[in-house]
């Protein structure tokens, strides 16, 4: 059905609308724009009004994001921000593993990597980035479709909704691999979702469940996306029921573990990944967003935005300095471990390292070297 209306602006709109777009061709490879027909909250399309869809395309490396992705990120949504006809924008990832899994790594190792003066520039692009999404005149939703992890849990936490299918995974990965998480996390952790719970997911590095991430406050809704015997259940590796453990810990969301595990891993391995329960509840929250007084919602959000860019504004000249010097040492070696190292064993041995510079030893190319894990390596 599409929903007819009388059109008041064609009558009144000047005969020539100012572009306000930086460039006329804002794609690039890796990077999809899309303006899907804006509906109603009972479906309806609505004649001349649209949703941006932005997509990261590029699922054999888990849609991280490459150099060129990330200019073409910064353009869509400045179009998306200046369009009309634009109601919301929905951002998400291709496929059904990853929204995002951050900075691309092979591009990380083998060009960033002891170039502190180039991964400069490149993280003056990746602030841009995330201004452009802190600033963006339209609602921003992160359709997480998949993997939300390091840089890809940044950007999506400076959208103003997450919505996610619950086999999705959320974290933070930069003490494991040679960073810290200073292009976002650090600074919007601690206001969705308090000082220790940020703690634990900028050191730790251990990702959460979508139920977790739920129960926390880091999204704001999940859809069930496996499917069993035609039927969707809830992601079965973890606890979806809520109650206590035996020291009064809450346990929704957390991993299962012996029996209960082995059997989730049997029930996901029998079933398909559908997404179609996700993308339902995007629509019906664009559709709310689209029965708005279109000036009265930009200044809502705008204001709701303001603890998450005091502080991002407040650090993100430091952080990209601090990054930058960090290619020659620590993020030089995590990079290139993660790179080059086999795939079940990509992490240095943070021991060895540790000891060699209790003693002293400077950060030269064979401390690299040595650190740098080897097929056959024992783990």
């Amino acid at each position: 059905m599409v929903v007819s209306t009388l059109s008041i602006a064609a009558k009144t709109k000047p005969a020539a609308l100012k572009d306000h777009t930086l460039v006329p061709e804002y794609s690039v490879p890796g990077v999809r724009f899309e303006r899907r027909p804006a509906k109603t909250p009972d479906g309806a399309i609505v004649p001349g009004l649209y949703n941006a869809w932005i997509i990261f395309d590029n699922q054999s490396q888990f849609n991280s994001y490459t150099t060129d992705m990330v200019k073409g990120a910064i353009m869509a949504f400045r179009a998306a921000s200046a369009a009309r006809d634009v109601v919301a924008v929905v951002f998400t990832g291709a496929g059904d593993k990853a929204f995002c899994t951050g900075g691309n790594t092979k591009e990380y190792a083998e060009y960033y990597a002891g170039n502190p003066q180039e991964y400069r520039q490149y993280m003056r692009l990746f602030n841009d980035m995330v201004s452009a999404i802190l600033g963006c005149d339209k609602p921003v939703i992160a359709r997480v479709n998949g993997m939300r992890i390091a840089g890809g849990q940044e950007i999506g936490m400076a959208c103003d909704f997450s919505i996610a299918q619950d086999l999705a995974r959320f974290g933070q990965a930069g003490p494991k691999h040679g960073s810290a998480a200073i292009g976002g996390a650090t600074d919007f952790l601690p206001v969705m979702i308090g000082m220790e719970r940020a703690m634990e997911s900028g050191t730790l590095c251990e990702p959460w469940s979508a139920h977790k991430a739920y129960r926390l406050g880091l999204i704001c809704d999940l859809a069930p996306a496996l499917k069993v015997d035609g039927k969707f259940i809830a992601n079965p590796l973890v606890v979806t029921d809520r109650y206590l453990d035996e020291y009064g810990r809450i346990v929704h969301g957390e991993p299962k573990t012996g029996a209960a595990l082995a059997e989730g891993k049997s029930l996901l391995a029998r079933g398909t990944v559908d997404l179609s329960l996700l993308d339902e509840k995007v629509e019906q929250l664009c559709a709310k967003l689209l029965l708005t007084f279109p000036e009265c919602l930009t200044k809502s959000f705008e204001e709701l935005r303001k603890p998450k860019l005091e502080t991002w504004n407040r650090n993100k000249e430091n952080s990209r300095a601090w990054l930058a010097l960090n290619m020659m040492a620590e993020a030089r070696t995590g990079f290139r471990a993660f790179n080059e190292g086999p795939k079940d064993h990509r992490e240095i041995d943070f021991v060895a390292l540790r000891q060699s510079l209790a003693n002293g030893a400077p950060w030269t190319e064979d401390l690299i070297e040595s650190l740098i894990p080897k097929a056959g390596d024992a783990r």
